[in-house]
């Protein structure tokens, strides 16, 4: 039985379709009701668990082989910058995991980590720093969020040697895709630059908001890319974090470009230097991963992005669709209210 924690949430969705196609016993576990899992699927074992309790990890390790943990209070930029002791909250769901993995005799963990545990320091250039795995030390990660991703792989590390449990960690970088939020506070910034987008459109505005100046630069991993890597790692001898994370780096006014181009407009940016900004550069070094793995991920951000918006796009206008039914009064305004909605 391989068991999924975090099933509810973007990536842990698509991983238990991923698992099942492949023929495995899925656990599926998630705080959140079964409605509000992103993706739902019903051929595996779908659970509703607080997993920051030590005896809710116990019960649903029960027959496990394998874990996976993707389960994190997290979302984009403004929700981490925010919500630090939520986040920092976290290390209950990966301690007491590999408590009960450990009991349970689990063969392989797999803890979700960030790029968010590379050191500031490396970070504070708008070119775009590719971060090797190395970079993660001398320590000095996002404040929050990030010393919980790095406090998580250093546990993993620590019963691996302990306890003989072969843990596997991924350093995410940025993943985006259909089937993820798009709104609220909690979503990245593909997906949000295609909600403002989307919304201009819409309404007829010819703006649209950027927190800080643009340049920014980050990379962008497709979903797909991200289960991919995963199911390589955990097939995998390597016990030290790999980056999991697209090398094409792009500045956020890039980004903006290529989802202008896909939504053929162009429209008037309204920069927000007060905004929550990160660090001002960040890219993926896959140097390891190709020498590990022979892999690295390889989807193109123009690609990813017409995905991304089309499904967005469609769950907007439909979200649109559906208010406009409620009463004539809002389909005879030539400007009517975008009715938004995250994805669940």
């Amino acid at each position: 039985m391989l068991v999924v924690c975090g099933a509810g949430g973007f990536i842990g969705g698509y991983l238990v379709k991923s698992l099942i196609a492949l023929g495995e016993r899925v656990r599926a576990i998630d705080i959140k009701p079964l409605s509000d899992w992103y993706q739902l699927s019903d051929e595996a074992d779908n659970v509703q668990a607080d997993l920051r309790l030590r005896e809710s990890c116990h019960e649903v390790l029960s027959q496990a082989s394998a874990v996976y943990n993707l389960a994190c209070d997290m979302g984009g930029i403004g929700f981490i910058e925010n919500n630090k002791a939520e986040c920092m909250l976290n290390v209950l769901i990966n301690t007491h995991l590999l408590m009960a993995a450990k009991d349970h005799r689990v063969s392989k963990y797999f803890f979700a980590s960030s790029a968010c545990v590379y050191a500031a320091s490396k970070q504070d250039s708008t070119k775009g720093t590719a971060l090797c795995e190395k970079d993660a030390y001398p320590a000095m990660p996002e404040d929050g969020y990030g010393w919980e991703k790095l406090f998580g792989e250093r546990m993993c590390r620590h019963f691996s040697e302990d306890f003989g449990i072969a843990t596997r960690v991924g350093r995410f970088h940025n993943v985006y895709g259909p089937y993820g939020a798009y709104d609220g506070g909690r979503e990245k910034a593909p997906a949000a630059i295609c909600r403002k987008v989307i919304e201009a459109k819409f309404s007829g505005r010819e703006y649209l908001d950027i927190w800080g100046d643009g340049n920014q630069t980050r990379s962008f991993t497709y979903i797909d890319d991200c289960i991919k890597g995963i199911e390589l790692l955990m097939k995998s001898d390597v016990a030290e974090p790999l980056n999991v994370g697209s090398s094409e780096a792009v500045t956020i006014n890039e980004l903006v470009d290529l989802v202008e181009a896909i939504a053929g407009t162009q429209l008037e940016r309204r920069y927000q230097p007060s905004a929550p900004l990160g660090v001002a550069g960040r890219n993926s070094d896959n140097s390891m991963i190709r020498r590990h793995l022979g892999w690295e991920p390889s989807i193109r951000l123009r690609e990813g992005l017409e995905k991304t918006y089309s499904w967005i796009y469609q769950e907007m206008s439909n979200a649109l669709g559906q208010t406009a039914h409620e009463g004539n009064e809002k389909t005879s305004n030539q400007n009517p209210t975008i009715p938004i909605r995250s994805s669940k």
